[in-house]
């Protein structure tokens, strides 16, 4: 089903009633397989005008009760990142966060703790080593849609590329097709690029990595 329908997406957060517009990548592993973690860098694009820009990659479950998120956020005329549960089923305080700016480059890494029981999300602005950590209790969760998304409502794509590199996802299960194979592209709406992929198995974790992946412009 189609994850625009059934996402509950930052903009529900945000308190915002209009329809988004979408643009995104999504990658599902074979049934039974769920994903433990979602690490890479994100180039922060130019932000042209305060308005809903939200940019993410994220986690979705296989329930579609919502996303887990790192999102940079346009709002207020300067970018924002924070990470968060959105938005109900559980309902969860949005994490910590900093202001980023044009070309620096934010570190996102989301990793399922060892017991299972917590999902822990670390943001790092690499050019002053600013960092924010926070914990979201989702063990309920079984998240099988890993996300490159772009949210937009009420403005265009006009910010130029959304490029993330250093991608790697893991997830459990042995069959790594889902990394082999392209992702989904919702409504061929995004000319993109993917470069450096590998995938390797090693016990019960599959683990895919990107050189790249970027977003570059509306089809």
């Amino acid at each position: 089903m189609l994850l625009v329908a059934l996402l509950v997406s930052f903009l529900a957060f945000a308190g915002h009633a209009s329809a988004a517009t979408w643009y995104f990548l999504r990658y599902v592993p074979k049934s039974g397989q769920k994903f433990t973690s979602f690490s890479g860098d994100m180039v922060i694009p130019p932000l042209p005008k305060a308005g809903v820009y939200y940019l993410w990659p994220g986690l979705q479950p296989t329930d579609n009760t919502g996303v887990y998120q790192n999102v940079l956020d346009g709002r207020s005329g300067t970018w924002w990142i924070g990470s968060g549960w959105c938005c109900s089923n559980p309902n969860l305080p949005w994490g910590s966060g900093f202001n980023t700016y044009a070309n620096e480059k934010v570190t996102f890494n989301n990793k399922l703790d060892s017991s299972g029981s917590t999902w822990t999300s670390t943001l790092t602005r690499q050019s002053t080593g600013q960092k924010v950590t926070d914990s979201f209790p989702l063990a309920s969760k079984s998240f099988n849609q890993a996300i490159f998304a772009i949210e937009l409502t009420s403005v265009n794509w006009d910010f130029g590329p959304l490029a993330f590199s250093n991608v790697v996802i893991t997830s459990t299960g042995t069959d790594s097709s889902w990394c082999n194979t392209k992702p989904e592209n919702y409504n061929g709406a995004t000319v993109y690029s993917i470069t450096g992929l590998s995938a390797s198995v090693s016990g019960n974790t599959v683990t895919c990595r990107m050189d790249s992946v970027t977003l570059q412009r509306p089809a």
